[in-house]
Formats: structure tokens, C-alpha cells, sequence
């Protein structure tokens, strides 16, 4: 069984949640932790068999392709948000339901990498053109309140590091 990485629920303790991203992210720098997280998914999953990518370590966990879709999602979330922050005044920010959004078509898993890089390119391109003085504008998150980009910045960085420890459990698991 794998240990909790993150133990807040996302939508039932939405400040929690959000505080142990930022613990996971501690004093890193964002944007260097979502170019390390680039390298690590293809140093950890890139070369994984399909028993690998697919078994779960218990019935009601993540296997390795799951989880890796979740960062697709989560990516393909940040990348909309981030935007809409920066581009409109105090925009309303929905939440997602995680749930959901895995029940829907995905990149087949031999491109999914490639397709989180490429969002992840484009997202890392935004945040390094973006001027400081634009960092601390916000949006108003549905579950979480006041959103600044620099902060939505943080927790994408902090929920890399979460589902990459989760990886390295799920593939020591299977």
C-alpha cells in the first residue's frame, strides 16, 4: 500500500490541500522543479513495460499510466488558468473533478509524455515571459479563494513533486 503523499482532500479541505502542495515545494524554485519534472517523467516511465504502466499496487490506487494521465489533466488545468489569469480581471476559477476528467480520451500512452511536454513547454514559455509585475494578479478559485498566478505557479510545482513521489512508489509497488 502506498503511503499518502498529500492526506488533504482537494475539494473537502481545499486550504490543506493547497498548503501541503507548498510544504512538498518548500523554498524550490517553481519553474526549476516543472523543468526537473520533465526529465524525471522520461527517466522514470519512458522505458516501462505495459504491465508497468498499468498495474495498480492496490485496487483503489493509481497505476503508473493513471497517474501519469492525472498530470496531463492537471497540466492541461494550470495551462487555462494561468491564461485566464493573466489575460482577464479577477476571473472566476472552476475547480475540476479529477474523477471525471480520467474517464475522458487521453493520448494513447506511448504519447502521453511527449503530449504533457509539449503543454509543459508552452506553460514554462508563458511563465518565463511574464513579467514580475504580473505575478501577483489573481483569480478567484471556486474551492481555494483568491488564486495569484505565482501562487497557482507554486502549486502546480508542488503537485509535480507529490505525483512523482507517488511514480516512484506505484513502480516500486509493480
Amino acid at each position: 500500500m502506498e503511503e499518502r503523499i498529500i492526506v488533504a482532500d482537494p475539494v473537502g479541505d481545499p486550504q490543506g490541500y493547497q498548503r501541503e502542495l507548498l510544504a512538498l515545494l518548500g523554498d524550490q524554485d517553481p519553474q526549476t522543479v516543472m523543468v526537473a519534472t520533465l526529465v524525471s517523467l522520461r527517466e522514470q516511465a519512458g522505458a516501462l513495460s505495459e504491465k508497468q504502466l498499468t498495474e495498480r499496487p492496490e485496487p483503489n490506487e493509481w497505476s503508473a499510466a493513471e497517474l501519469l494521465g492525472h498530470l496531463w489533466d492537471a497540466e492541461i488545468a494550470y495551462a487555462f488558468r494561468a491564461r485566464v489569469i493573466l489575460a482577464q480581471e479577477t476571473p472566476r476559477l472552476i475547480g475540476y473533478d479529477q474523477d471525471a476528467w480520467a474517464s475522458l480520451a487521453r493520448p494513447a500512452i506511448g504519447e502521453l509524455i511527449p503530449a504533457f511536454a509539449a503543454l509543459r513547454t508552452a506553460d514554462l514559455a508563458l511563465i518565463e515571459g511574464t513579467p514580475e509585475a504580473l505575478w501577483d494578479r489573481y483569480g478567484i478559485h471556486e474551492e481555494r479563494g483568491q488564486l495569484s498566478f505565482r501562487l497557482l505557479t507554486k502549486e502546480i510545482a508542488g503537485h509535480d513533486r507529490a505525483h512523482l513521489l507517488q511514480l516512484q512508489q506505484t513502480l516500486a509497488a509493480v
